[in-house]
């Protein structure tokens, strides 16, 4: 009693001792060999068996823990940093890369990562019942160039239902495969092409994971090995292990792609798509999207045709980035338009888009503070909206050009003789202040000048490097260049001055002005009387006769004598008649009065009030502009080719 043995040994000195109840855990004359050796040991007390006396024995049992190292761990350190590494891109392809490179040559010999295209398009995946339709995203190999491939990175592969791959998808659990496993005779059999890959680099066994991430499957990772020593179940714990990693990179940079391309067309489809039809000005524009993280932002620019043949350049940026800063864009661009087809002048539109922004950060800041009501948290910061924004309306008649800025960089001009030089403007508030004013500066362009608007994701003065009157002088000295067009210049612009992955968008447009000639318009001033409406009337159908347009002398004379008549009538003198001959004939008359005329519908018993539906009911589109020293009233007719 008290004495223990090991069972079954005769001779193993090392493990006779007597048993205390405190036992020390040291043996007499060193370690059991057994024990070194990895061996398992059991003692026990012979003496105790059956007898039932509650004497208290005790066990212990040994074995060797250096084999029991989880698979992955096996990496070295090098290989481990790569693992964690990877994932550091939000791209679905350089993930799917480092996914690969993690693989070969320390797990296979050739790996080859395919997503599911469906998936890539936005649709949810399966049921994989069918042909599975997979885009390769990454091909490693321990041969350099993956000869192996079928299918290289971009190009898309059809697997039947009854391939490793598609099985391995279905049933969101890995495989292993010998080459010689019915199965792989089966797909091979049908795939001559891969087939003949396996025979000439003499694989022997593959292994399938499928790429799960948040209880989707996104696609297959395969690998593959040419030696006669199969995968084993650490190597497919490895694999597992390399795949889950990847995988939540692989969504993350999938739904990030997403979204970018969601917000981009979103941001696209509120861009001009063209340049409308105008005579006083030849643009050509570019929008580069941001490269980085930040996505896209709230760069827009547009070419609006004002009332007498003028045109209105604008460009503008939103603070923010993302789908926000877009559909905030696309508000502010309506918002533009609108007041544009107003005509004011470019410190009152500026003025009123100033309340617009005003009101959106009201709207914004509102809801912000009811979601979070609802959903009982406190809100966070608050919404911040704010933009910038450049407006100038240039008149081929007059050859002036009227610009105003809020809180934007100042436009920059190219004379035709070569000289560059920013104008001289009022900066102007950030839109979003209120309370401040707009200032409006005209200035005289020769014909042929270059007129270049832009945001300041063109200067690329955030780069830690560039600094914002270097890059204004740099943009100066790029607009020099002599193209042989103006989108070969707006090319050669963003190439000098934005990196291949500019930090912020930018939007660029450029504009050479045009002139028209003394035989394009015609002015008459006129006395406030009545006697003068029939010599307006003839002095026009003159000069139609005299441009070729005999045709519209009816019409054209009918609006000349109602838009005479009420500025006699209604309004102060003094009074001019002007005809302009461009793409339309367009028929103005100015008076001093501030006041608006308006349409109405007469009654049968009235005997007035049907001038101005009578020149809308014969002319395309008419309206009025207010100036400084009145309003001008102005219709266009269609001529020449039109019916």
């Amino acid at each position: 009693r008290g004495r223990t043995r090991r069972r079954g040994s005769s001779g193993c000195g090392g493990c006779w001792r007597r048993a205390r109840p405190r036992f020390s855990g040291r043996m007499p004359g060193g370690a059991c060999p057994r024990i070194r050796t990895g061996t398992p040991v059991f003692l026990a007390s012979p003496r105790l068996a059956g007898r039932g006396r509650g004497e208290r024995s005790l066990g212990t049992t040994f074995a060797d823990v250096n084999q029991q190292i989880g698979p992955g761990e096996r990496l070295d350190p090098v290989e481990r940093r790569r693992v964690r590494g990877s994932g550091s891109t939000l791209d679905v392809m350089r993930t799917a890369r480092e996914l690969a490179d993690a693989a070969v040559p320390r797990l296979a010999d050739w790996v080859t990562v395919d997503l599911l295209e469906t998936l890539l398009r936005g649709d949810e995946p399966g049921p994989f019942t069918g042909v599975v339709a997979l885009r390769r995203a990454a091909n490693q190999s321990i041969i350099e160039g993956a000869p192996e491939a079928v299918r290289q990175p971009g190009e898309v592969d059809f697997y039947p239902p009854y391939t490793p791959a598609v099985r391995c998808m279905a049933t969101g659990r890995s495989a292993r495969h010998r080459v010689t496993d019915r199965d792989m005779r089966d797909w091979l059999a049908r795939d001559p092409a891969r087939a003949e890959k396996f025979r000439e680099y003499g694989f022997q066994s593959i292994m399938g994971v499928p790429v799960r991430a948040r209880g989707m499957t996104l696609g297959i990772t395969m690998f593959y090995r040419r030696t006669k020593d199969p995968f084993t179940e650490d190597d497919q714990l490895l694999a597992e292990e390399l795949v889950a990693r990847a995988a939540i990179c692989l969504d993350n940079a999938r739904r990030f792609d997403r979204e970018r391309t969601a917000a981009l067309s979103l941001q696209q489809s509120l861009l001009p798509r063209g340049t409308p039809a105008q005579a006083a000005v030849e643009t050509a524009s570019r929008y580069l999207p941001a490269g980085g993280r930040s996505g896209l932002a709230g760069d827009w620019f547009d070419v609006i045709p004002l009332s007498g043949a003028r045109v209105a350049l604008v460009v503008g940026d939103v603070v923010g980035h993302g789908i926000s800063a877009a559909a905030t864009m696309g508000r502010l661009r309506t918002a533009v338009r609108t007041l544009a087809d107003v005509d004011l002048p470019p410190d009152e539109l500026l003025t009123h888009l100033d309340d617009v922004v005003i009101r959106l950060a009201a709207e914004t800041e509102t809801g912000t503070e009811s979601e979070a009501e609802a959903g009982g948290g406190d809100g966070g910061e608050p919404a911040i909206l704010g933009a910038t924004c450049t407006y100038a309306v240039y008149d081929p008649v007059a050859r002036t050009c009227s610009v105003a800025l809020a809180g934007h960089p100042p436009p920059a001009v190219v004379t035709p003789d070569g000289e560059a030089r920013l104008l001289d403007l009022p900066a102007g508030p950030p839109l979003g202040l209120g309370g401040l004013p707009f200032e409006a500066v005209e200035v005289e362009l020769p014909p042929g000048s270059l007129l270049a608007l832009y945001t300041d994701g063109l200067l690329g003065f955030r780069e830690p490097e560039r600094e914002l009157d270097g890059a204004l002088a740099e943009l100066c000295q790029t607009l020099t260049h002599r193209a042989p067009s103006l989108d070969a210049l707006c090319d050669h612009v963003l190439g000098d001055l934005l990196p291949d992955h500019p930090a912020d968008d930018a939007a660029l447009l450029i504009a050479r002005t045009r002139a028209l000639g003394t035989d394009r318009f015609a002015v008459r001033d006129l006395a406030a009387d009545p006697v003068t409406v029939a010599s307006a009337r003839s002095w026009a159908s003159r000069r139609l006769d005299a441009w070729g347009l005999a045709d519209a002398s009816y019409i054209t004379e009918l609006v000349v004598s109602e838009l005479v008549t009420n500025a006699i009538r209604h309004a102060e003198g003094p009074i001019q008649l002007r005809l302009i001959r461009d793409r339309t004939l367009i028929c103005e008359v100015s008076d001093a009065s501030s006041t608006a005329p308006h349409m109405r519908r007469a009654r049968l018993s009235d005997e007035g009030g049907r001038g101005l539906l009578l020149v809308a009911q014969l002319t395309q589109r008419w309206g009025t502009r207010h100036t400084h020293t009145g309003k001008t009233i102005w219709c266009e007719q269609l001529v020449g080719a039109h019916p």
